[in-house]
């Protein structure tokens, strides 16, 4: 089963925040709540939950992130 709930880790401030994540899409941008940084994906990884989530996004988790997440 896909985990939709994820807990983000800004790697500025370190502040946490649960997010529901999208089951059908990546999310590339992401603002920080505690300090207003936009967090991007890291080299390699399709998406913000991917690179600073307690969980990885559900296209990952399903297997199916190249029909899914197309960054260029």
């Amino acid at each position: 089963m896909v985990q939709r709930r994820s807990i983000l880790t800004c790697p500025i401030c370190s502040y946490r925040s649960a997010e529901i994540m999208p089951v059908d899409a990546c999310v590339w941008f992401y603002e920080c709540r505690g300090c207003g940084a936009t967090l991007k994906p890291k080299d390699g990884d399709c998406c913000v939950f991917c690179s600073y989530g307690s969980v990885r996004c559900p296209p990952v988790q399903a297997g199916s992130l190249r029909r899914i997440c197309h960054a260029t």
